[in-house]
C-alpha cells in the first residue's frame, strides 16, 4: 500500500511539473533578457504599469461616460493628470535610482543558473500562497509600526497617504524605505521557501496586481474580495477603508491580522 502510494504520488507530481514544463522552456529560452541584469526592473515596472493601464483608462473616459462610474468606490471622484504623472515618475524615478543599483549589484554576483525542470504545479500554487501570506503578516507589523509611532509616519509612511481617495498610479506613490522594505520582504520569502524561478515570477506578478487593485477605487463583481470566500480576503475596499479611516485595516490582503488584534473594519 506504501509503495503504491509513493508511486502515485510520484506519477501526480510529473504530471503536475509536465503541464508547466512548455511554459518554464519558453521562458528559459529566452536567457538572453531573462538573465539579463535590467529584466528584474524592466519585469517589475511593465508589469506594474500594465496592471495600472485599464484603470488610468477607466478612470479618464469616467469624467465624460458617468455610466462607467457605477463601480468606483469614491464616483465623484476622478484622479487629474496632475496627481497621476508625479504618481508615476516617483515609480520609475525610484526604479532607476534605487532599485537599478540594487539589481546590478546582486547581478555582479553573478546570475543564479535556472534549473531544467519546471515546479510541481501543486508546489507553485503552494509556495505562491505561502509567500502571499508571509508578505501580508510581515506588511502589516510594518503597517501598524509606521502609523503607532509618530516619526516613523512622518518620515517614511505619510507620503504613501496623500491620496486619501486611492487610485491604480497612487499604489507605488510611496518612501524609498517604504519600496526597499517591501522588496525585502519579497526577497526573504522567496528564499526562505526556496521558491523556483517561475514561482518566484508568478508570486511577484500577482502581488503587483492585487497591490494596485487594493489601490484602485474600483469594487467590481470579479474583484479579488469577492471571489475568496468568508471574508478571509479584505481586497480593494477594506484598504480604501485604511486610506479614508486611517487606524484600521493594516493588512495588505487578507482580514486575520486585523480580526486578531481588532483594527478590521467594514464600513
Amino acid at each position: 500500500m506504501s509503495c503504491g502510494n509513493t508511486s502515485e504520488r510520484h506519477i501526480l507530481g510529473i504530471s503536475d511539473q509536465l503541464v508547466l514544463q512548455p511554459l518554464w522552456d519558453q521562458l528559459r529560452a529566452q536567457d538572453a533578457l531573462t538573465q539579463s541584469p535590467l529584466f528584474a526592473v524592466l519585469f517589475s515596472i511593465s508589469t506594474y504599469v500594465g496592471f495600472c493601464l485599464p484603470f488610468v483608462v477607466l478612470d479618464v473616459l469616467s469624467r465624460w461616460a458617468p455610466a462607467l462610474r457605477r463601480y468606483k468606490i469614491h464616483p465623484d471622484f476622478s484622479p487629474t493628470t496632475r496627481q497621476m504623472l508625479p504618481c508615476l515618475g516617483q515609480t520609475l524615478y525610484q526604479h532607476a535610482v534605487f532599485v537599478l543599483p540594487l539589481t546590478l549589484l546582486t547581478w555582479a554576483r553573478g546570475p543564479a543558473p535556472w534549473p531544467r525542470e519546471a515546479p510541481e504545479l501543486l508546489q507553485l500554487a503552494g509556495h505562491v500562497l505561502g509567500c502571499l501570506l508571509l508578505f501580508d503578516a510581515e506588511f502589516f507589523a510594518w503597517h501598524v509600526l509606521h502609523h503607532k509611532v509618530p516619526w516613523l509616519y512622518r518620515t517614511f509612511h505619510k507620503m504613501h497617504h496623500r491620496h486619501s481617495a486611492s487610485f491604480a498610479l497612487a499604489t507605488q506613490y510611496m518612501s524609498a524605505w517604504e519600496l526597499f522594505s517591501l522588496g525585502f520582504f519579497d526577497a526573504v520569502n522567496v528564499t526562505l521557501l526556496q521558491c523556483h524561478p517561475l514561482t518566484v515570477l508568478v508570486f511577484r506578478v500577482l502581488n503587483i496586481w492585487l497591490s494596485v487593485e487594493d489601490h484602485s477605487g474600483y469594487d467590481f463583481p470579479w474583484s479579488t474580495h469577492r471571489l475568496v470566500p468568508f471574508g478571509w480576503y479584505g481586497g480593494v475596499t477594506h484598504h480604501d477603508l485604511h486610506h479614508s479611516q486611517f487606524h484600521c485595516n493594516f493588512a495588505p490582503y487578507f482580514t486575520h491580522w486585523d480580526r486578531i488584534l481588532g483594527t478590521l473594519r467594514s464600513k
